[in-house]
């Protein structure tokens, strides 16, 4: 059988593709050796668990384990859809995610840009530890703080409430504030982390344009809006986007450690629910079926994320 021209060529190119590949990883293979234990973790800790998936498609009974247990195929998720219960925790989440996301998502940007406008160092150095420093607190300090702060018998909240005649209020038992609590806590813990992603960003915007913006006329706050500003969409939309894939989450540990029976109304979340189904009332399957449920729906949210990226930035974030 005869070979073409273009054949012989395109075996040639792919040869050399393929030893220039060889030689780029003999080249590095202390750098892959070095990338041994990370692949083993994943392989482990995160890979080899999925095989748990199959509980959320049985009426799984840990006597039974996984080759004894019923299987029922998609029963579990049946019961999820037209559970009531699940209906509202989901639309918990749902709003608990949304208004951390549209109030909290622009604050930490508001402060980098601010920040980056302070010209004393030690300012600007000493309000970045105070601010980021609540990271370091474990949600249960967080959670007792301001359940001393907010008591509705002795809180410095409630006091001042009381000091102008109100009437205390028992946030951490109210539906009408416990979202609030939730989601101001949220960014009192996070905002002044997620701050320093921006100011790294920032500090990779060349000079040399404000220098020219500045030369030009341009004020402090006109450089801020049209230099600093549009130098950061990137990280921005990137940031934004790894958010959509959490978006079901809401801040499990944060509400396990601060919501009790009175606000499940309210504060319910998937992953508190996943926790009291799973472990309370030990319905194995049907926990499993709400998580994997979730991680569906996260992972279709980053795609979905990822496309509006290449519309809006013109740039794929993978």
């Amino acid at each position: 059988m005869s070979v073409t021209a273009a054949e012989v060529k395109q075996r040639v190119a792919t040869a050399k593709v393929s030893k220039n590949r060889w030689k780029l990883f003999r080249t590095n293979i202390d750098l892959y050796v070095l990338l041994i234990p990370g692949l083993l973790f994943l392989l482990l800790f995160k890979y080899t668990p999925m095989y748990g998936i199959i509980i959320a498609f049985m009426d799984f009974n840990i006597f039974d384990g996984f080759t004894g247990s019923k299987w029922v195929g998609m029963a579990q998720f049946a019961k999820l859809i037209h559970s009531d219960e699940f209906l509202q925790v989901f639309m918990n989440t749902l709003l608990i995610s949304l208004y951390k996301l549209v109030l909290l998502f622009p604050v930490p940007i508001v402060i980098a840009l601010l920040l980056n406008e302070v010209r004393r160092s030690w300012f600007k150095r000493t309000v970045q530890t105070i601010i980021f420093l609540p990271h370091f607190l474990s949600w249960v300090i967080i959670s007792g703080l301001f359940i001393t702060i907010l008591s509705p018998s002795g809180g410095l909240v409630n006091n001042v409430i009381q000091y102008f005649g109100g009437t205390p209020i028992s946030f951490f038992l109210d539906n009408d504030f416990f979202r609030s609590v939730i989601v101001f806590t949220a960014g009192w813990k996070e905002s002044g982390w997620n701050t320093i992603i921006f100011i790294a960003a920032i500090a990779g915007i060349e000079q040399e344009q404000y220098e020219a913006a500045s030369i030009d006329g341009a004020g402090r706050i006109r450089q801020m809006l049209n230099i600093t500003l549009p130098g950061i969409i990137p990280t921005i939309i990137l940031i934004l986007v790894l958010r959509l894939g959490y978006l079901l989450e809401a801040g499990t540990e944060q509400i396990l450690t601060m919501y009790n029976s009175v606000v499940y109304q309210s504060g319910d979340v998937i992953g508190t629910f996943v926790y009291r189904q799973g472990l309370g009332q030990q319905d194995y399957s049907f926990s499993t079926a709400v998580g994997l449920f979730n991680s569906v729906i996260g992972f279709l949210l980053i795609v979905l994320g990822n496309e509006l990226s290449k519309k809006v930035v013109k740039r794929s974030i993978w």
